[in-house]
């Protein structure tokens, strides 16, 4: 299966999500209802689709703005300084898994072949651990639960939480289950063993990751590095799966059914009014409140495989937008509008990773928008999981187990990995704009990059300024750097180029907006990292990077007594509720109990 849609799921089967009505969030459950659910397998099938909305979101209507990568005009997102009145996990999906995996295992048994029962219960599996995954990346520390929790029993339904390792040993546990048994093949718009396979090699890396950075514990480490690397393996030696389509076509395509990148993607289709807006959001023509940070954009390494600071390229010191689209990774150029507009107030730097060329074309000829591009009318497909972050999850694990005693890398890893992706074709319309693939990683000359964390290796400092390109405005750069234990990389404090855009040349480049610029409006960051402030008659000195005068910088989240930017807190609120039932519900690690 590569296409999700909205799955319509039938009403009787709907009633069926039960559970404490304080925590659980459930309707009530009917036993006629629930004695006639689980009698075929289309109906656990119809149970078992409604969880793909879930989990398999697609596009929002928005880009991840949450970032390293992101500057807004204004104050920047901020991460919680204090526990809130009222925040906790939701068990609503877990507790309806849970009656799955149950009603599968005490009902089915006579009802489906031990072939369809294992893959029945695979499933549930999978989607138990993916989503307690999730709670425990957020958390820490959750209540785990491996059955369905009875409405009366308030010990179990206030439980104390479950220690994080003790909760990742179950998700591995289910996710091993549903590797082994998950079906290949399931029919089109199904789960199967390479999606699954796909998700864990996700999950696996975090938790590895997680555990080596964050917990300091090797050995635990590889055991989650080892199943990533399984899993990815798994999918890299399928044979079913290629880097060939250019970068900015995965993001704007209309029909993704027979891309061969593409693992799991999500249709969109206007005749059924299920579209989104992410194009919208896009649109050079439209105004948005944010752009690229200047950090993000020295981060892209130049097309002979080098940093700007000591690449040979002619213009790698040239940071107008239009020379860093000949120079840099072909990802720039599919990832941004080639010259500054100022619709991107926080920065200049414009997002178009997922608007279409045709429209950007539309824009610039006659001004205007296609009407499938408006508001929240896009119908463009969302890739769900890729092939490329398969890649780059495999070559980091590895990389992460050599670094506590595994296998070291080799030229062919990155070569089928890396390089792969960096080989992959470009548009039509990116070469006349003078775009070059990338020239190939190579292990015995790694860019010696003068910016790099003394405290991260040569390699994997590339791995990751390779996930950093793939994966820009996407979800999972704040999943990183929390995973790599490097929120520092957020600290406005310590990087004023992550609250400075793009390079602009006002005079050449943006001079209505010069001309209509009120004094103090905005500065530029020149390349010795002074400051010139616009005051209305310095216009010609406006060359460099650019800052909104109303840009600031987030508050102070790191060091701070009492906050830990890695973990949620839960609620005054659902303390006090356990507590006024006789029970202790414990603080989230680092947060203050009261």
């Amino acid at each position: 299966m590569k296409n999700i849609s909205i799955i319509i799921v039938l009403s009787v089967i709907m009633l069926m999500i039960t559970g404490c009505e304080d925590f659980l969030n459930r309707p009530q459950l009917t036993q006629d209802t629930d004695e006639t659910a689980w009698t075929s397998e289309q109906k656990v099938r119809l149970y078992a689709n409604k969880f793909y909305p879930t989990f398999f979101v697609g596009y929002s209507n928005d880009v991840s703005l949450f970032t390293d990568d992101v500057v807004q005009r204004g104050n920047q997102g901020n991460f919680t300084r204090a526990v809130p009145n009222s925040a906790i996990w939701s068990m609503t999906s877990l507790r309806s898994i849970n009656i799955m995996i149950d009603r599968v295992g005490n009902r089915m048994e006579g009802v489906l072949s031990e072939e369809a029962y294992n893959h029945w219960m695979g499933v549930g599996r999978f989607f138990r651990g993916l989503r307690y995954s999730e709670l425990v990346f957020a958390y820490g520390d959750v209540p785990y639960y491996d059955h369905v929790v009875s409405d009366i029993d308030k010990d179990d339904l206030y439980k104390p939480r479950t220690p994080r390792n003790e909760v990742m040993d179950a998700v591995y546990d289910d996710l091993k289950f549903a590797f082994a048994n998950v079906r290949l093949n399931d029919g089109d718009q199904s789960l199967n063993r390479y999606i699954v396979a796909g998700f864990i090699s996700r999950i696996a890396l975090y938790e590895g990751t997680w555990q080596k950075y964050y917990y300091k514990n090797n050995a635990r480490a590889e055991k989650f590095l080892a199943f990533a690397m399984e899993t990815a393996e798994f999918l890299m030696n399928s044979g079913r799966y290629a880097i060939d389509t250019d970068f900015r076509s995965l993001f704007t395509s209309n029909d993704l059914k027979n891309n061969r990148e593409c693992i799991l993607y999500r249709k969109y289709d206007n005749a059924v009014s299920v579209t989104h807006s992410v194009a919208h959001y896009n649109n050079p023509l439209n105004s948005i409140n944010y752009g690229g940070t200047t950090a993000l954009l020295k981060s892209f390494i130049c097309v002979d495989g080098k940093v700007w600071q000591n690449s040979d390229i002619e213009g790698a010191n040239d940071f107008r937008i239009a020379s860093l689209v000949k120079t840099r990774d072909s990802r720039f150029e599919g990832t941004f509008y080639d010259k500054p507009n100022i619709n991107a107030k926080g920065s200049f730097l414009f997002p178009i990773k997922f608007y279409p060329r045709y429209g950007v074309k539309k824009a610039e000829e006659e001004g205007t928008t296609p009407d499938e591009l408006k508001g929240s009318k896009n119908i463009t497909d969302a890739p769900v999981l890729r092939y490329a972050e398969i890649l780059l999850n495999w070559i980091e694990a590895k990389a992460e187990l050599a670094s506590i005693g595994g296998d070291a890398v080799t030229q062919a890893d990155l070569d089928r990995t890396i390089n792969l992706i960096r080989n992959r074709p470009l548009a039509p319309e990116a070469i006349e704009k003078g775009v070059q693939k990338t020239a190939p990683l190579m292990l015995d000359a790694l860019p010696d990059d003068p910016g790099k964390d003394p405290n991260v290796s040569p390699l994997l400092w590339e791995i990751r300024r390779e996930r950093r390109m793939e994966f820009i405005f996407e979800d999972g750069r704040l999943i990183d750097l929390k995973r790599w234990y490097k929120l520092e990389y957020m600290d406005t404090d310590s990087d004023p180029e992550l609250l400075t855009g793009a390079w602009v040349n006002f005079p050449a480049e943006a001079n209505d907006y010069l001309a209509s610029a009120k004094p103090e409006a905005f500065s530029v960051t020149k390349a010795d990292g002074s400051v010139i402030v616009y005051n209305g008659t310095n216009g010609a000195q406006m060359v460099g990077f650019y800052k909104d005068i109303v840009t600031n910088g987030r508050q102070p989240f790191l060091n701070q007594v009492n906050v830990n930017p890695y973990l949620s807190p839960v609620g005054k609120t659902q303390i006090d509720d356990y507590a006024s039932r006789g029970y202790v519900l414990q603080q989230t690690e680092g947060w203050p109990q009261n």
